[in-house]
């Protein structure tokens, strides 16, 4: 098996997580009732063909997660795609393809933070948002302190939580569809000539796909993995068939019973409360207050939690090879976790999420910039799998190592270009500041390198 050490790092990081965990917290980090937050947006979005937008999100991701896995079998250290585009183009390739998923793994907790704790201000008006965004950043912080077994064993605990809500809402939505509470045909939420199109599906799918980001955490992961790095990939492309069947699902039963079909369409879903509305049309108060509840919690707890352990991974990975601060490779003797690293994600989160609650569509903004940031990164990793593998090892695998890539990086830049244009035009932007740190490096004498591998 691999080591870090064989590329030139040292092992500081506790290897302790096994198959089981790594997919566990792919899925948690997913959210196996994420739909629940966005379906409104998604239904709107896709004119009703939620299934066929989470599918065409579904095949996105597919491809990309079997890039993931070849390039964490030959790179099986922190650092994601970060550590993929560097190792296997090139330094400085490397580094923006971080500075463009930090883009996603940055925002995401933030993003996280902000939903629950508007939901759960709906919930409990006299505790503000504010302090509803204290509260789980400080709760998440404190766990991830404590180290990586500890956030497994939470993950556990909150994958099996989540997963017993999403099976009340399913058995119940059974029962109204039974009962003949159906507003639509059955196969409406796959196809609806009346209103289909691709750019329409393409556009929904870019959504769609955000239930879908967190299958690559795992990446992070791979100095804690104490097993094969082949694990890995297999973790992610089970956590990523596991969160599709959920979410195909439970959103074609949402979009079945969905009441005022043209109004949400025509209107959009502003407030968030499409499922929750929908939850209460097939079971009554009781079943929309439980998604709802169980929706802040997952998305302010038990997702936040992951993905500030991803991004802490991916800024101790750019900080050890001083592609930023180096003080952020710090690891914590006892608990042996990316302290600092910690503590920045926790402070970026907490400032972020403050500033966008004022905003009147801080939390459209920030998944539409997560989009955007992850879909980039995710580009890059397609072209390194050909670089790597077909151009400098000469592999006669052109099933994985070409035809895959390919296929999924078009996939992925048909849904880039069908994303919101605000969305494009920030992303843009992030990408110009990151070119313009990387030219300034450049000036300083710093040219990016990497630790050569110990052959």
């Amino acid at each position: 098996m691999s080591t870090v050490e064989q590329f030139g790092y040292r092992q500081e990081l506790q290897r302790s997580l096994g198959f089981a965990d790594l997919m566990i917290y792919g899925l948690i980090f997913m959210v196996p009732i994420a739909p629940f937050g966005i379906f409104g947006n998604v239904f709107a979005v896709s004119h009703g063909m939620v299934a066929l937008a989470y599918l065409i999100g579904l095949v996105a991701m597919a491809f990309t997660a079997l890039s993931y896995a070849q390039m964490a079998r030959a790179f099986p250290m922190a650092g994601s795609v970060y550590t993929y585009a560097g190792r296997g183009i090139g330094a400085p390739v490397g580094f923006i393809a971080g500075w463009a998923i930090l883009l996603d793994y940055v925002l995401v907790p933030a993003l996280l933070y902000l939903v629950a704790s508007v939901a759960m201000n709906s919930f409990v008006p006299a505790v503000p948002v504010v302090g509803w965004l204290v509260a789980f950043v400080v709760l998440n912080t404190v766990v991830n302190y404590l180290g990586i077994q500890m956030t497994a064993r939470i993950t556990r605990i909150m994958l099996a939580a989540e997963l017993a809500v999403l099976a009340i809402f399913l058995v119940v939505g059974g029962v109204a569809l039974a009962q003949g509470k159906a507003q639509t045909g059955a196969l409406t939420p796959l196809f609806d000539s009346a209103g289909f199109s691709w750019s329409v599906v393409l556009a929904a799918a870019s959504v769609a796909v955000l239930s879908f980001l967190g299958f690559d955490g795992i990446s992070t992961l791979a100095e804690e993995n104490r097993e094969d790095a082949r694990r890995l990939g297999r973790s992610m492309l089970a956590a990523l068939a596991v969160a599709a069947v959920l979410f195909v699902v439970q959103t074609w039963v949402a979009a079945l019973l969905t009441p005022g079909r043209a109004d949400l369409i025509a209107n959009g879903d502003e407030a968030g409360n499409a499922f929750y509305d929908t939850a209460e049309f097939a079971g009554g108060p009781w079943l929309a207050a439980l998604t709802a509840v169980a929706t802040a919690v997952a998305w302010g707890f038990a997702n936040s939690l992951v993905a500030q352990a991803a991004t802490s991974r991916l800024l101790f990975a750019m900080g050890r090879d001083r592609m930023l601060p180096s003080f952020l490779a710090k690891v914590h003797p006892k608990h042996k976790v990316p302290v600092n690293a910690t503590f920045v994600v926790a402070g970026i989160s907490l400032v972020l999420g403050i500033f966008m609650s004022t905003r009147d569509n801080g939390i459209g903004e920030l998944a539409s910039l997560v989009n955007f940031g992850a879909m980039f990164a995710f580009l890059v990793l397609h072209v390194s799998v050909v670089v790597h593998y077909l151009i400098r090892k000469r592999s006669g695998n052109l099933l994985a190592h070409l035809v895959v890539p390919v296929v999924g990086f078009l996939v992925l830049a048909a849904v880039v270009i069908n994303q919101n244009v605000a969305a494009q035009w920030v992303g843009g932007l992030w990408l110009l500041l990151g070119l313009v740190v990387l030219g300034i490096t450049y000036l300083m004498g710093r040219r990016p390198e990497l630790p050569q591998e110990v052959v």
